[in-house]
């Protein structure tokens, strides 16, 4: 069975985007050695990716480690947007409703993980029950500002059970939702 994981690189305190979306922070904290995430690429099938997300910074852009998990992934792609660009991009559907969108993924992703990218789809995913696992990568850093992991006006309590790895160089959290 296919599993919806949001994946993330998040600061110490929370921040998976700098202020503006900026993810140039991020580029001090990729290519080191990280068993789990080397191991995760392999399992991913699919992308859900949000449009600003997909639109937005990449810190490796114009480098050969440029797109998903720094080059080392590659597969069909799909975002996540009510304005589509009017020329298609090569790899990439564009879809305008989560639940249709997240089925198409998981089709292409057959049983492997279709692997969500930005913390808006990501919510999204989470407050319709569709969302399996979460798996964060913090960073040793503070940003101050920016995009959070996770971010619910007013507050919520989400319950998630641990799941573990097992020890990594990189301080990792793998969690399962409860639904």
């Amino acid at each position: 069975m296919t599993k919806v994981l949001y994946s993330a690189t998040m600061s110490l305190d929370g921040f998976i985007a700098g202020p503006g979306g900026d993810m140039s922070w991020l580029a001090d904290h990729l290519g080191g050695p990280n068993p789990v995430a080397d191991d995760l690429v392999g399992k991913i099938g699919a992308l859900l990716t949000g449009a600003r997300t997909f639109g937005g910074d990449d810190p490796n852009r114009g480098t050969d480690k440029e797109g998903a998990f720094s080059g080392a992934w590659t597969g069909p792609q799909f975002v996540l947007t009510h304005r589509p660009p009017a020329n298609p991009v090569p790899g990439i559907t564009f879809v305008d409703d989560l639940t249709s969108g997240l089925e198409a993924a998981k089709g292409a992703a057959g049983d492997r993980y279709v692997n969500v990218l930005g913390a808006d789809v990501a919510a999204q995913c989470l407050a319709a029950g569709l969302l399996d696992e979460i798996l964060v990568f913090v960073a040793p850093v503070l940003l101050g500002d920016g995009v959070r992991l996770f971010h619910h006006p007013g507050g919520t309590r989400i319950p998630l059970d641990r799941v573990e790895t097992g020890p990594t160089p990189v301080p990792t959290i793998w969690l399962k939702t409860r639904r």
